[in-house]
């Protein structure tokens, strides 16, 4: 009896030692995907979708969606192969302003700036430095950086601001006043508030018939 209590004893310990030979209950030793079968351990992509990956595991199939990193802004050509899960940006250019241009290429974003898109894909531009107009009232024409006195070299007669007259000769502003706008050549032309230098005539009083 002790001697058959002891073979069974050793029978059992070395069926323990042994995986079974018969699949675990709940457990796959295949996958089914894309019309074919895989093997556990074996990793795959969706057909339906290139972006998902997938293992074959002794639960079932277990996948991860791959995330697209975004595109460069400045990229102005892109392409989409079938087999590949992500877009590719084929060529780079710059960006400014919300307009894509291509490397080397130089362009005019407005009358003052002057800009070439280099190859770092960075928009450098060189900005017109205008020089202060000779008169208080310029306009910008169409198509020009700078602003123009269209009327002449100009300023005000006061600090009123209410009256302008033309640069160059002294003017009469009224029969006692005498007034004469800064030209280019005068120190401090153009500084404080573009006002005229004016004299007046001792014990006089304006005409009201003056204009």
């Amino acid at each position: 009896m002790a001697v058959f209590s002891a073979l069974l004893l050793f029978l059992l310990s070395v069926r323990g030692s042994f995986s079974s030979p018969f699949p675990v209950a709940g457990q796959e030793e295949t996958c089914e995907a894309n019309g074919s079968v895989y093997y556990v351990g074996e990793w795959y992509f969706l057909d339906s979708d290139h972006c998902s990956q997938c293992e074959c595991t002794a639960l079932g199939s277990v996948c991860s969606r791959t995330e697209c990193t975004a595109l460069p802004a400045a990229c102005i050509h892109v392409s989409h192969y079938p087999s590949d899960c992500c877009p590719r940006c084929e060529r780079i250019g710059c960006e400014y302003r919300g307009e894509v241009y291509e490397l080397g290429q130089t362009f005019q974003p407005s009358e003052c700036e002057q800009c070439t898109c280099d190859s770092d894909g960075i928009a450098r531009c060189l900005v017109a430095d205008c020089a202060p107009p000779p008169c208080v009232n310029p306009v910008f024409q169409p198509g020009k950086c700078c602003p123009d006195c269209k009327d002449g070299p100009n300023c005000y007669v006061d600090a009123s601001r209410t009256k302008i007259i033309p640069g160059g000769e002294p003017v009469w502003v009224d029969s006692c006043t005498k007034c004469r706008c800064h030209d280019g050549q005068d120190a401090g032309y153009w500084e404080g508030n573009r006002l005229a230098t004016c004299t007046r005539l001792r014990n006089c009083t304006p005409s009201s018939s003056h204009n």
